[in-house]
């Protein structure tokens, strides 16, 4: 039976009034298992004005309150792991396990997020002059909004949630309507946690929704996480609309591979980040770049037998290494990528397309696939292809491979495998992406450092998580403070110094 979702306002769900719906597909089977509404224009702004009443008490609350109601959010969250991590499986098409780490990853930025106490201290200086103290103040922005992707329909809304709650706003969440289930959860586990009634609402919906959100002047600050035309498209819109932006697009995240490396260690490691969630993932790593035809060739043998061994199964069963791709559109979208490097000449080492499971026949599967003798002008190394697709572009040098990684238009995150210390250090500082690896295959800063891409990867001038998103979600308001000591000096006509 096909279930009927809602949108979370005001800490109640509330049935769609625009008459508009969006399927929401089980990919393991092939077939429809929800409808979520679509929100008109008048919804959005509906959600908006409750939000601006609940902030009013919410922003007034001491920090250590508030964070009090993000350490429930944790015990909650914590406890209900397991069939969140199922939910987001079914819809989605990440395996169980991979979806537990999506949760995982989001619940990190919740602990992060409930030092606010300390994160929102202002400066203080005192005697600034003669018996001047100046100080500053960190404030919340008002209504916030996330527009969020389906391939992390749990981490990236928590990523924007935690810290612009911790700050003191309300937050608008629009999430993927691919995969809606899981932030609807959020939402109620946030009311259980304590927060006030409408400081978060979950607002399903397409491209009208997002304009609804970007045209509100009551809405200060917005988040995205997407496709680049998209991100350029929010950030530009918000910005003429007098909003804060960080918008984060596209990536095509390279892994350099020095003739030193443990080849091995390499291989292991690029599967898992090429090919696991489908490859539906911003830090995947989708092209591998082994310096020299010596250590091109062994790697290329080396993936190509592993490839051979890689389980796709539904999402739900134990032993898949990965499941489905969310859409049938989407696994078409990527059939297209394997059939242009085809036609553009490169060498099809593994081709994915076909892959039928037994008994899952209608399932959005495709098999790995892998790429060799890959150039820089292909259209699958150039164009972010969102699927279970490994290239190998070789490079003849280590300046070529650094320049490989500089000069390709998207700068989300890259890696570099090596045993070569100095090697290592000149490329973390030489190569011009946003979110370096070393040794490490998917370079996914830790909560309490800050995650973007440069380039057409990113969008705005402060970062999720860490102390930016602190930054963002906060305006700072400067006092300079003068008691009089009762001597009357007369009025001045210039301009005050501190001397």
């Amino acid at each position: 039976m096909t279930r009927e979702l809602t949108h979370f306002i005001g800490g109640v769900h509330v049935t769609g009034t625009s008459g508009r719906f969006a399927d929401v597909w089980d990919p393991s089977e092939g077939v429809v298992q929800a409808r979520v509404p679509l929100a008109s224009t008048s919804e959005v702004e509906a959600a908006i004005a409750n939000a601006a009443e609940a902030q009013r008490e919410w922003g007034a609350w001491n920090p250590q309150r508030r964070a009090r109601v993000l350490l429930r959010f944790l015990e909650l969250i914590e406890k209900d792991t397991p069939s969140i991590a199922r939910l987001l499986a079914s819809e989605h098409g990440k395996t169980v396990d991979d979806a537990k780490g999506d949760i995982q990853r989001g619940v990190e930025v919740i602990e992060f997020a409930a030092g606010a106490p300390h994160l929102l201290k202002g400066e203080y200086t005192t005697g600034a002059g003669t018996g001047i103290d100046v100080y500053s103040m960190r404030q919340p922005l008002g209504v916030v909004a996330g527009i969020t992707p389906f391939n992390f329909p749990a981490m990236i809304p928590l990523w924007k949630a935690g810290p612009a709650l911790a700050a003191g706003n309300a937050f608008i969440l629009k999430p993927s309507e691919r995969d809606p289930s899981v932030p609807l959860r959020i939402g109620e586990l946030f009311l259980e946690a304590g927060l006030p009634a409408g400081v978060l609402n979950v607002v399903n919906g397409d491209k009208e929704a997002v304009d609804a959100i970007l045209h509100n002047e009551r809405v200060k600050a917005v988040g995205f996480v997407g496709s680049t035309p998209i991100a350029q498209y929010i950030y530009a819109t918000a910005a003429a609309n007098g909003k804060r932006a960080q918008c984060f697009g596209g990536a095509k995240n390279h892994m350099i591979v020095m003739p030193d490396a443990d080849l091995d260690q390499v291989a292991d490691a690029l599967i898992g980040a090429g090919y696991g969630s489908a490859g539906e993932r911003c830090m995947a790593i989708s092209v591998a770049v082994p310096v020299g035809a010596e250590t091109a060739d062994a790697l290329a043998a080396r993936l190509t037998e592993r490839v051979r061994y890689l389980t796709v199964g539904p999402a739900l069963e134990e032993g898949s290494d990965y499941g489905p791709l969310v859409t049938a559109e989407a696994k078409k979208r990527v059939e297209g990528y394997i059939q242009l490097g085809v036609d553009e000449g490169a060498e099809l080492l593994a081709d994915g397309r076909g892959y039928i499971v037994e008994g899952h026949e209608n399932g959005f599967y495709l098999g790995p696939t892998l790429f060799d003798r890959v150039t820089t002008d292909m259209t699958i190394y150039r164009e972010e292809i969102f699927g279970p697709v490994l290239i190998i572009a070789r490079a003849d040098d280590y300046e070529q491979a650094l320049a490989m990684a500089t000069d390709h238009e998207f700068g989300n995150g890259v890696s570099i495998f090596t045993r070569d210390g100095d090697a290592a250090r000149d490329f973390s500082a030489r190569v011009e992406v946003g979110m370096v690896g070393v040794n490490v295959p998917i370079p996914v800063p830790i909560a309490y450092h800050t995650f973007g891409g440069w380039k057409k990867s990113g969008f705005g001038d402060l970062n999720q998580h860490g102390p930016d998103a602190f930054r963002f979600y906060t305006k700072t308001k400067t006092v300079t403070s003068r008691w009089p000591s009762g001597i009357k000096e007369g009025a001045s006509f210039v301009i005050p110094t501190m001397h």
